[in-house]
């Protein structure tokens, strides 16, 4: 028994010994060498190597399959490829079409080199003449149906400048290349070439060269979110035409860089009210709403990475209402909440009004419930209620009266009561006064 306690013991001493040994080889890294070089991105494959449970949390994200390396995944193709099964949907659609639809270019499964998107569309990246392009078809996963995407122009827009900042991490256009496919950890964190340089050791050095999104402050963190979820042009000489903020780092701010679709009024994607018709603008559309002025953020409602499994496909810390009832307590069944009985927030403050795939496929974040009236007085603005397949052909007028009914406060019942003061205990009419206590 002694001999086993000493062997132990020698073992415990043995592996102090070897992490000493460790420190004092990481004590030699000259810190200030590893500052003073540029900031580059490493992969989130290093990050792996010490955050491993935040790593495989966002592996399970939408942000991690944004775009996908057909060459090294080719089971990323979700659809059939077959030329006569895309031109048989295309023929259905030729109103819309800008070429024939025998013109139309089909790529093979050889020449796709990415898939963009995984839930509700699909799009497929090809080369030519050394520029990405995406190719003119487009495979919406809902209705599993084909569909055209700049027919006539597919070649003339060059992907990687147009939206590659927010499919791709570490985007430098300037020699046409990106670190890392998806939306990887540095794309939020910023490069992490120092920080994986420096050893445990450096704590403060280490940190100081990493962003953390949760130690900014709210309305600068939330530009990070902003930077995707937007939509609009670079205030950039070079790139004028790219769809994303050029140069932004997480820390910056949008504004000197980038001009969005709701600073240029850009009615094309945006309703009278300017709630937004497009996808990827839900940055606009938060800006606008009381969340935005309380400071109720993107990551109060959705999770970037978290240990286990998020509970939605839309990495919302809770599943439907519930997210919104976890600060929106219902404490009665008066007015318009009356109306559902269950709870259905998003129903009617998150109505689908906007647009990726197929018409009205994705929720508003303007978090306004959207009346029939408001249809009424501009026939060109969506109303919550006929979002609804139920209600999608009733009478608007109706729906109006139907609504001003069921949102009225119940009327006060039984006798006035006077007002309580503290006069009514000590002097009642026609009584002597009430002493008081001393």
């Amino acid at each position: 028994m002694k001999r086993k306690i000493t062997v132990l013991v020698m073992a415990g001493f043995w592996i102090a010994a070897v992490g000493l040994f460790a420190c004092g080889r990481e004590q030699a890294v000259d810190v200030r060498e590893v500052k003073a070089q540029p900031k580059e991105f490493v992969g989130s494959d290093t990050c792996r190597n010490c955050h491993l449970e935040h790593y495989d949390s966002w592996r399970m994200t939408l942000h991690s399959r944004m775009l996908i390396d057909v060459r090294e995944n080719p089971y990323a193709i979700l659809a059939d490829m077959n030329p006569d099964l895309i031109r048989a949907d295309l023929e259905k659609v030729k109103d819309r079409l800008k070429v024939p639809v025998e013109d139309v270019y089909i790529p093979t499964k050889d020449e796709i080199l990415y898939t963009i998107g995984t839930q509700w569309k699909q799009r497929y990246i090809v080369q030519k003449d050394g520029k990405y392009h995406v190719a003119p078809v487009q495979y919406n996963i809902a209705t599993k149906r084909w569909v055209n995407y700049y027919d006539d122009a597919w070649d003339k827009r060059d992907w990687l400048v147009r939206c590659g900042g927010c499919h791709a991490t570490g985007v430098d256009l300037d020699n046409y290349t990106f670190a890392e496919t998806s939306i990887g950890c540095e794309a939020c964190h910023g490069p992490g070439s120092q920080h994986t340089a420096l050893p445990r050791t450096a704590l403060f050095e280490k940190r100081e060269t990493i962003i953390n999104p949760a130690k900014l402050t709210a309305g600068i963190a939330v530009q990070i979110c902003g930077s995707c979820h937007t939509r609009g042009n670079a205030k950039h000489e070079t790139y004028p035409e790219a769809g994303w903020p050029v140069g932004f780092t997480p820390g910056m701010v949008m504004e000197p860089i980038y001009e969005s679709s709701y600073d240029k009024a850009d009615m094309r994607r945006l309703y009278p009210d300017y709630a937004s018709r497009s996808h990827h603008q839900q940055y606009i559309d938060w800006m606008q709403s009381e969340h935005a002025v309380q400071g109720v953020t993107c990551t109060s409602c959705h999770s970037v990475h978290r240990l286990g499994i998020s509970p939605t496909r839309f990495q919302t810390k809770e599943a439907g209402s519930s997210q919104c009832l976890s600060c929106h307590t219902m404490v009665n069944a008066n007015r318009a909440h009356s109306i559902h009985s269950f709870a259905n927030c998003l129903g009617c403050h998150m109505p689908r009004i906007a647009s990726t795939a197929e018409p009205n496929d994705i929720r508003s974040h303007t978090f306004n419930a959207r009346a029939p009236m408001d249809t009424i007085d501009d026939p060109n603005l969506p109303n919550s209620c006929q979002i609804c397949h139920y209600h999608k052909d009733d009478d608007l007028a109706e729906l109006q009266r139907k609504y001003e009914i069921l949102t009225q406060l119940p009327q006060p019942q039984g006798m006035m009561i006077p007002a309580v003061t503290y006069d009514t205990f000590t002097e009642r009419p026609g009584t002597a006064p009430v002493a008081s206590p001393e």
